[in-house]
């Protein structure tokens, strides 16, 4: 599988963060999903990806050329959704699309005009008396009018309530369908990844801890729920990490069945990929 993003050992110094060797590709066709905590270093990759900040060592490539080397129409192939919106608040939908038009040679009128119809955006208010979910919502609708291959969201999605969310969930899926477009999706909403990435990709205090599909987290792990004093009945070769509080312990475990047998008395429920980030934020990796 061809892969429109590859990073390879990339790191970034701040005063007081850095980006640790980050390596992790972004295939066709599929959805990538970033998690880790506020600060882990999901913005800063991203920023890296796009050229924004610069790495000070790696490689990073788009479509197999280095990042320095794009020319403008690979450039024109890349839709970027940030958290704050970035289009001046005295200008209305219809005043964005003519100043576009002029910029993207792929610009689709058509295809914005009936996705702002689609989303209920208004077209003759001012963007600044939006709300910040009909900012979100327009900013994805004009990185996906001039028809990119590539869609780098960065936590944005979080300002839609549910059924919005669900509605805008399902564009990114049938923006993927035809496998040759991708999404580098960063959320701290890891429900809405689990729902429909096909790669997870999470990042703690700047390094990656695991690049690993979906399917596989998902099915290859689970938890044991048990009381603080029950971890000793739990054997070290079978813990991948664990977290205790006063409430208990969850002991993240590898799915196999001799391993169910072995703990049949003890309360073992399917990981979720929100769970399995916790437990190996808070708690201990063995």
């Amino acid at each position: 599988m061809s892969s429109v993003i590859e990073l390879k050992d990339v790191s970034k110094s701040y005063p007081h963060f850095a980006l640790k060797n980050i390596s992790f590709n972004v295939p066709k066709g599929c959805i990538v999903g970033l998690i880790g905590e506020n600060g882990a270093g999901k913005s800063t990759t991203l920023k890296t990806i796009l050229n924004i900040c610069a790495a000070d060592k790696g490689m990073v490539k788009l479509y197999g050329k280095e990042i320095g080397s794009l020319s403008l129409s690979d450039k024109e192939n890349i839709g970027v959704v940030f958290d704050d919106s970035v289009f001046f608040e005295n200008l209305t939908a219809f005043k964005l699309e003519k100043i576009f038009s002029k910029i993207y040679m792929k610009w689709d009128r058509n295809y914005y005009l009936e996705l702002l119809t689609k989303f209920n955006i208004p077209t003759e208010k001012k963007i600044g008396e939006y709300s910040k979910g009909m900012k979100t919502k327009l900013s994805l609708i004009c990185a996906l009018s001039h028809h990119p291959k590539l869609l780098v969201i960065d936590e944005s999605l979080s300002a839609l309530d549910p059924v919005m969310r669900e509605e805008m969930l399902d564009l990114l899926l049938d923006f993927v369908s035809d496998d040759e477009n991708a999404v580098l999706f960063s959320s701290h909403i890891v429900e809405d990844l689990q729902k429909i990435a096909d790669y997870i990709v999470f990042i703690n205090q700047g390094e990656v801890v695991f690049e690993k599909s979906k399917d596989e987290l998902l099915y290859e792990n689970a938890i044991i729920r048990c009381r603080g004093n029950q971890l000793n009945e739990i054997d070290k070769g079978d813990m991948i990490a664990f977290y205790k509080d006063e409430n208990g312990a969850a002991v993240l475990i590898h799915n196999h069945t001799d391993t169910r047998v072995k703990y049949k008395n003890l309360l073992i429920d399917q990981a979720t990929i929100d769970e399995i980030m916790k437990i190996m934020i808070k708690g201990e990796l063995v």
